[in-house]
């Protein structure tokens, strides 16, 4: 009987190398690297990974974040937390994905005892892009609805109920009855033909036309994760389309996407920048602005170590560091590249656009305030409440609100559509390294396959209860599991492979720098990023809540699942610790020290990149047998040490 064949990531067998043809519509003429290519202009990646880094979060969470923690004075923390953990992070994966022209799972050649770290950023992934897409599916629900003579939330209608209204309502009063004054239910008033006495009316906020209309048309949302309820089949026909938008745009891998990313990266920059100049004209809007940055800036925030933590959280999910696609884009990169200077440009990037997004949202939302005479303080928001609730409303009340709600809409959908490209190349990037051949050969069926099999997953997503399918695995997936990659993704580059290792493999494709220029790298890379992490990390895990959305807590086995799904990412770290150690030879010290060694075929993919140093490395296109050198390896390991 044959031997299973298994994936390269377990079993290392020989293959031939994989060669350009003309099948192979990945890879172009002019390209370095005949194997896997390259991006076709310096442009299309530097627009991919600003697309990637830029999303929903810098439109609907960093403003609340800056308003919240103190205005203009929580700039600081966020500037400070951006050079201390954010760039040292990204820096550290553009470098190691282009060293090597391999994809998150691959690049783990470098230290093959922490493969299953990679396992985990592509699992992660994985699941984020089942619900991130859905999101996308809200933005194109409401694109289409924006599509009429007057917004369908601008009043309540016949599917709103009696406590819809943007002023307060009357629940109960005052009422004088034979026996005396008592008070009671505005509806047994009304029941009773009674009149309230003056001035006992007892009053509660109403709900806005445009929550109604969230709640109970756009989601038609269920009373919790158990009540499934149906599918809403008009969600899943727009979620249909955003995997056909992401196949459409993919299907040639980044030669197709690094183009259509012109349109997707940049066009939300110009809606921002129309939205920001309509807003200062409004009424309001001054005010909006000064609590967002201006004259109500509370430094005395800074005192606050929360205000800190959530620069730190911000920075980090902003920049969408570990999560595999990075290394994934920066995989196509010409070896030569500078990819210090594109860690540098997309970084300032995408802190500047959340900062710019914020003027856009909050001059807009101090209008809003200001025709309701409200404070802003009452009708801000963060999250789905600030896209879907909170921004629909105010520019319900624009004039021309269709036309505005058209240009908002269309802006999230492309801000969260390059994001979404950058995670599917990430999960394809994955499987071309580990099957080249039959990527080379299908590469339009595999992309295919995977956005067909993830529209299937996210239908869960898309019933009645599908809003609770997205906080959950929106709470545990997308917080602790990165974080755990994050540190230990640094711990083994810097710490075990060794930093001034790291260091010289990035001077090979950038040039030699003076010793000063990596002193501020070395300072983040070995102590502070690594314990920024960690406590951010700590703060977590002490801060726990259990998860609920519209104050309807989720139920145990909800909660148990959430565990589940997380537990499901990072339990490959330590399994593929075990295969590897199981793998190696000698005793069990010899086989761990082995482990913590580079693969024999790691370094630069293409031999004339390799120089003196890897100049007897194997070829990292093929799987070899041993992909764990012994304590006698072919190579000898080089005399750096992590410190």
């Amino acid at each position: 009987m044959d031997r299973l064949k298994w994936p390269s990531f377990f079993k290392c067998r020989g293959k031939e190398k994989v060669t350009a043809s003309s099948e192979n519509f990945h890879v172009g003429e002019n390209d370095e690297n005949q194997d896997r290519g390259n991006w076709s202009k310096k442009s299309d990646y530097l627009l991919s990974m600003v697309g990637y880094a830029v999303g929903l979060g810098n439109v609907w969470r960093f403003p609340y974040l800056t308003y919240t923690n103190g205005g203009g004075a929580f700039l600081i923390p966020y500037a400070i937390m951006l050079a201390l953990a954010g760039l040292p992070l990204f820096f550290l994966e553009c470098s190691l994905g282009q060293f090597a022209s391999l994809g998150p799972v691959s690049v783990w050649k470098i230290l093959p005892m922490f493969q299953g770290v990679g396992i985990t950023m592509v699992l992660i992934s994985i699941f984020v892009t089942i619900y991130y897409n859905v999101i996308i599916a809200y933005s194109i629900y409401y694109l289409f609805a924006s599509f009429q003579s007057e917004l369908p939330w601008a009043n309540c209608s016949s599917w709103s109920d009696k406590n819809c209204s943007r002023s307060r309502i009357v629940t109960g009063c005052k009422v004088s009855t034979g026996t005396g004054d008592m008070i009671v239910n505005i509806s047994w008033v009304h029941a009773n033909n009674l009149t309230c006495l003056n001035g006992s009316e007892i009053t509660q906020p109403g709900q806005l036309p445009s929550e109604q209309y969230w709640d109970k048309v756009a989601l038609q949302r269920s009373s919790g994760l158990d009540d499934t309820g149906v599918i809403v089949w008009y969600l899943a026909l727009c979620l249909l389309l955003a995997w056909l938008i992401v196949g459409a745009a993919l299907f040639k891998g980044i030669k197709s996407s690094g183009k259509v990313v012109y349109f997707t990266a940049l066009f939300p920059y110009v809606v921002l920048l129309i939205l920001l100049i309509r807003g200062a004209t409004l009424e309001g809007a001054s005010k909006g602005i000064s609590y967002y940055i201006g004259t109500q800036s509370n430094f005395t925030k800074l005192r606050e170590a929360e205000v800190w933590k959530d620069a730190a959280t911000q920075i980090f999910y902003s920049l969408s560091v570990a999560w595999g696609g990075l290394v994934a884009l920066s995989s196509y990169n010409k070896f030569n590249n500078n990819c210090y200077s594109d860690a540098i440009v997309v970084c300032l990037t995408n802190c500047l656009t959340s900062v710019f997004a914020g003027f856009a949202i909050f001059s807009i939302l101090g209008h809003m305030a200001h025709i309701s005479g409200q404070e802003v303080s009452q009708v801000v928001k963060s999250g789905f409440d600030l896209a879907f609730i909170a921004y629909p409303e105010a520019l319900a009340q624009l004039p021309g609100g269709p036309f505005w709600s058209i240009l908002f809409f269309f802006m999230l959908l492309t801000l969260g559509l390059d994001s979404q490209f950058a995670s599917i190349e990430t999960i394809t990037t994955t499987i071309q390294d580990l099957f080249p051949k039959a990527m080379k050969k299908m590469r339009i069926p595999i992309t295919l396959g995977c956005c067909l099999i993830l529209f299937l997953l996210g239908l869960v997503c898309v019933t009645q209860a599908g809003i609770y399918w997205v906080h959950l695995i929106d709470h545990f997936c997308a917080g602790w599991g990165i974080l755990i990659v994050a540190i230990l993704e640094i711990v083994g580059v810097i710490w075990i492979y060794g930093g001034n290792r790291f260091i010289e493999d990035i001077e090979m494709m950038i040039g030699a720098k003076r010793w000063i220029f990596w002193l501020w790298w070395r300072a983040c890379w070995f102590v502070i990023t690594p314990i920024l992490l960690s406590a951010i990390f700590v703060w977590s895990l002490v801060q726990f809540q259990r998860p609920d959305y519209a104050n309807i807590p989720y139920p145990d086995w909800g909660v148990a699942l959430g565990w589940c799904m997380i537990i499901f990412c990072i339990i490959w770290i330590p399994i593929m610790a075990v295969i590897k150690i199981a793998q190696a030879e000698g005793n069990i010290l010899q086989r761990i020290i082995s482990c913590c060694r580079p693969a024999s075929n790691w370094g630069p993919y293409l031999e004339k990149h390799r120089g003196d140093r890897y100049k007897d490395m194997a070829d990292p296109a093929k799987e070899i047998d041993h992909e764990i050198p012994t304590i006698s390896g072919t190579r000898k390991p080089e005399s750096d040490v992590a410190f």
